[in-house]
Order: structure tokens, then C-alpha cells, then sequence
């Protein structure tokens, strides 16, 4: 009999683990946009440079909320204090379980007091929809889920084209798209701008460090806009690049946001099991894949929480409840993992590289450029004197800085400047179709600070970037 949920699919398997380690999902797509449109190392380069156009439309869900209780549902269902958010206001939204584990992420934004719109991945937009469906809320759900990984020469529609400018020369594209100066928005702000013969909502953000807008408005608009923003920069005299889907996910790497926790939602009864079992077995959360050289038996070891990722200040203490408050009451303070930037040993990674051009030997995990993620989540170990002290959860080069990276997270007492031992590769062959035949490999990392680029820890606004997380 075929699983048809989430709960039926682990208890076929027996371990979550087993299920996310075998999965056949293959290699995490960025649909739609194409890989390059100059080349990977160029488009890093312009958002350090000259500016970047990033094509944001397509590897996000969208949620919308709105009806009375829309505000009151989200604050009861994310750890965030809503008493300062205003309209025309953005914040990082983060929802945990009852037992404190990050479920994901998303940016969301008050449109009116009574609807906010949220972007990110689908964990965080299932659990809002499961929430909502098994609550008495007042409220009205929109689901436009991310566009097909592969969607096979098929037309593809969504609500809203999103785009983000930025860079430090990103001013002068918005002055000639705007027809005049645009007037100051703070850091996570939303207004109006023109562009060209449209108005359009502009929110104050920056994924690498340097200042940008991020635009969006119905699809139906998306290619005026696209010859807008094209034509604004060529009159600006910018060198923009449009950065392709092979580039895109790198800027996180020198900005320091972990886009893909495990979320914490395979274990627990009670509201935990009824999502399980209402989460299908086609579900992101079904589907997805757990890679890298960490095997535990207990899925709850690759869950995170918010203290963990730095997100600690978010929470809205004085708020009467929220999911996961007296679970967070109890950690705060424990001893708590910290996000840290790994910079890895070049040499090692040469090493690795080279041993797949040495015919008839067994080579290592083959690290791919710009990303080597090969999973949904990764979670290599990170080593010191034989102890598991930290694992890796996302990676890839910097063009920028000339190195391989990762984000993750460290045991309290590791330093900035140790060197670790980080362990690349898959320790057994598992069902992934992502992973080839491979030995695994030790590669020294430096425990870096996070943000890594200097640019994104001393100009972003006070966050979680700045809070030293």
C-alpha cells in the first residue's frame, strides 16, 4: 500500500533518517532561472563591484495571510514580537515547534493591518497552512508554491515577479528607473518607487552585504519590469549582471543566513504527529534529503533552534504564548550551539578535487563549484581530537574572497581562528541519486566570524548578522 502522509512514510521506513538519507529527489534545484547568463565567478564578483540583478520570482513559496485574526495568528504561530510592526514593514519571520526546533524561515510583510504577505521555503509555509486548517482562526491562506524544479518545457505562472538590485553601484540603476532620486528607505522598509511607467512596492534589504531594494508586483508585469531595470542600468552606465541560478545561492555564504535547517518536525506527539499526518508524502518535507559525513540514528540531532542560528533576540518574550515559548524559556541560557563561518583549507580542498583525475583509485566526494550541495540539508561533522564539535550545513566558493566556505554551527566553547577537522564525504553508500562512489575526505576548516565578508558585518542594520550569532 503507497504512504499517502509524512507519519505513513517514516513508519514504512522505520527512521527518518533512513527515509531523508535514501531519498531520490536528487540535486536541490534554483528552477527556472538560468544557471548563467555571463559566468558564475562575474556574477559573484558585480554584487561585491557594480551591482546585480537577482531573479527571485521563482525558487520561493509565497503565503499570503489576511482576514481579523491574521496578525494574531502569525505571532501566535512565530517566535517574533509583532508590537513594533507597522505597515509598509518587513521582518525574518521564525516559526518552532512545541519543542523549540526551528521549523524554517521567511520574510514576511504587512501589506494592510489585516494582510501580510511571507516568502521562503515550504516548511515554514506548510506549517502556517497546517496551523491555520486545525485552528479557529480568522483567517484566509494563499498558497503559491515555488515553481517546478524541472519543469520540463511546461508554462510557468506565479502571483508576483520578485526581484532584488543591489550593490554599491545599485543607486544609480533605482535614480534612472525611479526618473529622479529615490527618497531613503530604512533596512526593511518597504515603499513606493517607480519603475518606469509603474509603481511598485520596494523593500530595503541586502543579501551580501551591500545596499539594495528588493521589488515585486504581479506577474503579468514581470517583463516590463525585467526591461526597465535592463535599460535603467545600460543608461546608468552600471556594469550590472544578471546572476544566474549556479551563483545565486553563494551570496548567503558571505552574509552568513543558513537557508535550509533541517526542520524539527519528524519527532514529537500531540500537534507534531497530526501534522505528520497531515503533510503528504509528496511533501518537501517527505521528499527532501539529508547529505554529508553526519550519520545519527536520532533525527533530532540535525534540528537547530533559534539560539543556535542567532535568532534569540527575535523572540517576543512579553508576548501572553506562542508555539514553542516554554520550550525556548528552558533552553535560554543552556548551552547552546553558535553559527560560525568555516573556511576551508585550500590545499585540502585541491586535494580532494585531485583525486578524481588518478584513473583506477577510489576518489573522494567530488566538490562541485560554485555549490557542492547535493542535499536539501547537509550536515557534515566538524571534528577536534576525535570529538564531534560542530557541523556544517551549507557551502560553496566565493569567488570574493577566493576560498571555500560553509555556515554551521560549533559548541559554545569554540573559538574564532581554531582550525577543526571537517569530514567531506558520506561515510556509507546510501539511495541518493545526487552521490557518486566516493571515499571520504578530512578537510581542515578555520572557525570564521559570520558574517564572513567584511562589507555585510559592518554595513547591514542592526540583526542578526550584527549580534554576533
Amino acid at each position: 500500500m503507497t504512504a499517502s502522509s509524512l507519519e505513513e512514510v517514516i513508519k514504512a521506513n522505520g527512521n527518518p533518517v533512513s527515509v531523508l538519507r535514501n531519498s531520490k529527489i536528487g540535486m536541490y534545484v534554483y528552477p527556472v532561472v538560468a544557471p548563467e547568463f555571463t559566468n558564475w565567478r562575474d556574477e559573484q564578483r558585480a554584487w561585491r563591484e557594480s551591482a546585480v540583478l537577482f531573479d527571485q520570482t521563482h525558487h520561493m513559496d509565497e503565503l499570503i495571510v489576511e482576514g481579523p485574526d491574521a496578525e494574531a495568528f502569525l505571532s501566535q504561530h512565530g517566535i517574533n514580537s509583532f508590537a513594533n510592526f507597522d505597515l509598509n514593514r518587513a521582518k525574518h519571520f521564525v516559526p518552532v515547534t512545541p519543542a523549540g526546533h526551528v521549523i524554517g524561515d521567511h520574510i514576511i510583510f504587512r501589506e494592510r493591518m489585516d494582510k501580510f504577505i511571507l516568502v521562503g521555503r515550504a516548511p515554514t509555509a506548510n506549517w502556517l497552512k497546517f496551523c491555520a486548517a486545525i485552528g479557529k482562526w480568522s483567517v484566509r491562506i494563499t498558497h503559491d508554491p515555488r515553481s517546478n524544479s524541472r519543469p520540463n518545457g511546461e508554462r510557468v505562472l506565479r502571483t508576483h515577479y520578485r526581484f532584488q538590485i543591489q550593490g554599491p553601484d545599485a543607486a544609480k540603476i533605482f535614480e534612472k528607473m525611479n526618473g529622479g532620486p529615490v527618497q531613503d528607505i530604512k533596512f526593511f522598509h518597504v515603499d513606493w518607487i517607480n519603475v518606469g511607467s509603474k509603481k511598485v512596492q520596494a523593500l530595503r534589504h541586502g543579501m551580501a552585504g551591500a545596499p539594495g531594494l528588493e521589488i515585486w508586483g504581479p506577474y503579468s508585469d514581470k517583463e516590463y519590469i525585467h526591461s526597465v531595470i535592463m535599460e535603467s542600468a545600460k543608461a546608468a552606465g552600471v556594469d550590472m549582471h544578471q546572476v544566474g541560478s549556479r551563483a545565486y545561492s553563494t551570496n548567503t555564504l558571505e552574509s552568513g543566513w543558513i537557508p535550509s535547517p533541517l526542520p524539527g518536525i519528524y519527532t514529537g506527539g500531540g500537534m507534531l504527529k497530526e501534522y505528520r499526518q497531515w503533510l503528504g508524502a509528496d511533501s518537501y518535507e517527505a521528499m527532501g534529503a539529508i547529505g554529508g559525513s553526519y550519520v545519527s540514528d536520532n533525527i533530532e540531532d540535525y534540528y537547530v533552534n533559534p539560539f543556535e542560528l542567532g535568532y534569540d533576540f527575535y523572540i517576543g518574550w512579553k508576548k501572553d504564548d506562542f508555539v514553542g515559548k516554554e520550550a525556548l524559556a528552558k533552553m535560554k541560557g543552556g548551552k547552546n550551539r553558535k553559527k560560525v563561518t568555516f573556511e576551508w583549507n585550500a590545499e585540502d580542498v585541491v586535494n580532494v578535487i585531485a583525486s578524481a583525475f588518478k584513473p583506477g583509485e577510489d576518489h573522494f566526494k567530488w566538490i562541485d563549484f560554485p555549490q557542492p550541495n547535493y542535499a536539501s540539508t547537509s550536515a557534515d561533522m566538524v571534528m577536534r581530537d576525535g570529538k564531534m564539535v560542530g557541523m556544517s550545513m551549507f557551502n560553496g566558493y566565493s569567488y570574493n574572497e577566493r576560498c571555500m566556505l560553509s555556515l554551521g554551527v560549533v559548541d559554545a566553547d569554540v573559538q574564532e581562528g581554531d582550525v577543526l577537522t571537517m569530514k567531506w564525504g558520506e561515510p556509507e553508500p546510501t539511495g541518493k541519486t545526487s552521490t557518486e562512489k566516493h571515499k571520504q575526505a578530512e578537510i581542515r576548516v578555520r572557525v570564521s566570524p559570520t558574517p564572513y565578508a567584511r562589507e555585510a558585518r559592518e554595513n547591514y542594520a542592526d540583526s542578526w548578522r550584527t549580534k554576533g550569532g
